[in-house]
């Protein structure tokens, strides 16, 4: 990433060839709050000590009250200064440390964890959590080996100690903490800002594809917004960007609402945030708001176990659409004909959930998605039901997954009850991204769905607006970051007049 800063005490504890970033003493940092105005370089504080009131301590703490990114922290300092304050991150580093050594790490009783990276082979899960829990660019662990691997003490380690064959490795470690990036390395401006994109390479149906994804980076880097790819297991560099865009398939129980909850406790905007993915992951919540606020969707009742299933069917006609809560991509949702296949796919469902949803079905050629953004339209798509499928996707029994084909259609040529509905739909669960799913017959049109990460592409989605849709995004990013960086400008000042009197 651009603008990352080193501060060190003595120009000899890194030289600048031994980094392609911007090496700076901490004593100049400190004597020159203007530095940097208008921009949150990444700083990475490699002071002698971190001791309380020492040089290295308040290069910290006056980076946070700049609003600058910085690694460590001065919680980070105070709790590694003593066992009794970083006690409580132990049971969950001793965990990752045995499973580690379970899974073939050569037990030792020294590990040097640089970045979230270690010295000895076999640690990556317990070095990553490591700099999860406390972002210190470099901390030595004393180990305990008896029958199960215990921490007998973190220490952080000045790194301008390090000699040898360790020296090689931190600064390995640094190179490798600070080279991602998805465009060419070239000479360029500063980025206004840095926004994360989290993808999980191993997904078989991203919300959007790499090509996609690259051209939504070329774009920002034309409006001075650099991007940049997260993993899975990449949380602990999140707090280095000033924003998160999740393009991972989302759920409470998985790895995208970490780093969501995250990025909300650093103040980063995020699509999507934890409260949009707990509201709109789930069918039963979503059934009641449109009800409360009387926007149209399907004749849909909430059933238990204890429910009369024959009077439900003939209440809402067969055949039925029987759904679990919380589900995606056409998972867990049953077209049923008649009364035994709905009392064995119910039964089948309720082994997961205590609650299921069943609806009257409204057969269409297709189904509208509309994409809202801040409370306004984004795109609008028909999405075509597959082939001899009552769904826009089948998902076959060897796994296979066919769906129909898509038609993007200008917002204002799309039928404007559509986009009306859609709109205040979206505007129920918050302010984000949202893929509306709608029906429209004779009767109107009714919401099936609210996603929270709906599908961007730029042949289906993007296929109108092209490189406008990515610019949108963008744009909504940088408006939230511009008046959080105008609102911790004034917070920043006040402070250091307070602490000037």
């Amino acid at each position: 990433m651009s603008d990352w800063l080193i501060l060190v005490e003595n120009q000899a504890d890194l030289a600048q060839y031994e980094t392609p970033h911007k090496v700076m003493r901490a004593r100049d940092y400190l004597n020159n709050p203007s530095l940097f105005a208008g921009r949150r370089p990444n700083i990475i504080n490699l002071a002698r000590s971190y001791a309380y009131q020492s040089e290295g301590y308040y290069a910290s703490l006056l980076a946070e009250a700049r609003r600058h990114r910085v690694a460590p922290t001065v919680q980070s300092m105070v709790e590694l200064s003593r066992k009794s304050l970083y006690a409580h991150a132990l049971p969950e580093l001793d965990a990752a440390l045995q499973k580690d050594i379970e899974a073939g790490a050569r037990s030792v009783e020294r590990l040097l964890v640089c970045f979230t990276r270690s010295n000895a082979s076999g640690y990556d899960r317990f070095a990553k959590l490591l700099f999860d829990w406390f972002r210190t660019p470099v901390v030595e662990v004393a180990i305990s080996n008896g029958a199960r691997a215990t921490i007998q003490a973190l220490r952080i380690a000045p790194p301008h100690k390090l000699k040898g064959e360790e020296r090689r490795f931190f600064l390995d470690a640094l190179e490798s903490h600070t080279s991602r990036r998805w465009t060419a390395p070239r000479t360029r401006a500063a980025a206004k800002w840095s926004l994360a994109v989290l993808i999980d390479p191993k997904e078989a149906m991203p919300p959007s594809e790499a090509a996609s994804l690259k051209k939504f980076a070329a774009v920002a880097e034309r409006m001075g917004v650099e991007v940049e790819p997260l993993y899975p297991n990449d949380l602990a560099s999140l707090a280095e960007f000033d924003a998160l865009f999740i393009r991972a398939t989302t759920a409470i129980d998985n790895f995208t609402y970490r780093f969501a909850r995250r990025a909300e406790q650093e103040g980063m905007p995020v699509i999507d945030d934890t409260g949009s993915m707990i509201r709109c992951t789930n069918k039963v919540y979503l059934k009641e708001l449109l009800e409360n606020d009387r926007i149209p969707a399907p004749r849909t009742e909430i059933l238990d176990e204890k429910a009369v299933l024959k009077e439900t069917l003939e209440r809402l006609g067969a055949p039925l659409v029987l759904k679990a809560p919380d589900g995606s991509f056409s998972r867990s949702v049953h077209k049923v004909a008649s009364l035994a296949e709905f009392e064995e796919k119910a039964k089948l469902l309720f082994k997961d959930t205590a609650l299921i949803l069943a609806q009257e079905f409204m057969p269409t050629d297709f189904d509208w998605r509309v994409g809202v953004l801040g409370g306004e339209p984004l795109y609008a798509c028909q999405y075509r039901m597959a082939r001899g499928h009552w769904q826009i996707m089948k998902h076959g029994p060897d796994g296979a997954i066919s769906s129909g084909g898509t038609k993007t259609v200008a917002v204002e040529a799309a039928p404007p009850l559509v986009i009306e509905t859609a709109v205040k739909a979206a505007r129920l669960i918050g302010d984000g991204l949202y893929g509306i799913d709608l029906k429209e017959n004779e009767r109107g049109v009714f919401v099936i769905e609210i996603n929270d990460n709906p599908n961007l592409d730029s042949d289906y989605e993007g296929a109108v607006l092209k490189d406008e849709l990515w610019r949108r995004i963008i744009d909504w990013f940088a408006a939230r970051l511009e008046r959080r960086m105008g609102v911790s400008t004034k917070a920043a000042a006040g402070e250091m007049k307070a602490a000037s009197r």
